[in-house]
């Protein structure tokens, strides 16, 4: 499948800023059953300076300096993206989820893909007891990891409710694991610290979802938005497997990865700072549009 992709960030300041410098990470991966074809972003204002490096997760991330005073900034990213992947099945055999456990703790490799970056505590991401018990219920003694963590996926979706006005972006994970209120980066944060919890490899995913309007229904412009997911490090044989607790789904053809880190402070579409409003407004708009 391929899709064109627009994602709209619009920061509208009570008062002018004189200073921002801004980190975007928009451009979709390559990789796993996905290929970036384009790929442009338009910031207005124009900025000053512009540079483009790939940090430790292999993530495009491109530094902006703005020296022009406003009070809006714009940032209007377009890409287009093909996708073919194929998950396997639910009720797939996989190995032993203590055997993937131990695998993963004695990996000699230290990059971006390797499981052991992914089993430790993170800034968004602490290790809890009671989200670790919480998981445990879906790993039972010599089961497989892959049904263990489809079950986990399952019970999040059944037990958690998604509510946009529950949680922010800083809301502690305790804080929403005791609420089971939230929204899919809460999910993911939740599936996460369950799973490293019990020393299993788990990563955090931002990407896009594509959404089918109701029949007979049109489909709104800029009604998508972005989403999260996990993936979980099933073995040599396996690899890495997403799934979407948002929606109890293991990640096919209708989701697109856009980065990949151990929780969304390392994959936030856009941060950075500014000199000058001490309040400010987001708006941020999403198409997915399925071109072929």
């Amino acid at each position: 499948m391929i899709y064109d992709i627009r994602h709209v960030t619009t920061y509208a300041y009570e008062s002018a800023v004189s200073f921002a410098r801004c980190s975007l990470r928009l451009q979709p991966r390559s990789g796993d059953g996905q290929e970036l074809i384009s790929h442009a972003v338009e910031i207005r204002p124009r900025p000053a300076n512009r540079t483009a490096r790939r940090d430790f997760f292999g993530i495009y991330t491109e530094s902006v300096l703005i020296e022009t005073a406003h009070r809006t900034l714009r940032i209007d990213s377009r890409s287009r993206v093909s996708v073919s992947r194929s998950a396997p099945d639910r009720r797939a055999q996989s190995r032993s989820w203590e055997s993937v456990r131990d695998l993963a703790i004695d990996t000699n490799s230290l990059g971006p893909a390797s499981p052991i970056g992914y089993i430790f505590a993170s800034p968004l991401v602490p290790l809890q007891q009671a989200v670790t018990a919480y998981a445990a219920a879906s790993f039972a003694p010599g089961g497989g990891i892959l049904a263990g963590a489809v079950d986990l996926m399952h019970r999040i979706r059944t037990d958690f409710r998604y509510d946009p006005k529950a949680t922010v972006i800083s809301t502690p994970l305790g804080e929403v694991f005791e609420k089971r209120h939230g929204v899919c980066q809460d999910f993911a944060h939740v599936m996460i610290a369950g799973l490293r919890g019990l020393g299993l490899p788990a990563a955090y995913v931002s990407g896009y979802l594509r959404t089918i309007p109701p029949p007979g229904k049109a489909r709104l412009q800029g009604a998508d938005a972005t989403h999260a997911w996990v993936a979980v490090w099933c073995g040599e044989a396996l690899g890495w497997i997403g799934l979407d607790p948002t929606n109890d789904i293991l990640v096919e053809n209708d989701h697109i990865v856009l980065a990949i880190g151990r929780d969304f402070s390392d994959v936030s579409p856009v941060d950075g700072i500014i000199v000058g409003s001490p309040k400010q407004k987001l708006n941020v708009a999403v198409d997915v549009i399925l071109v072929e």
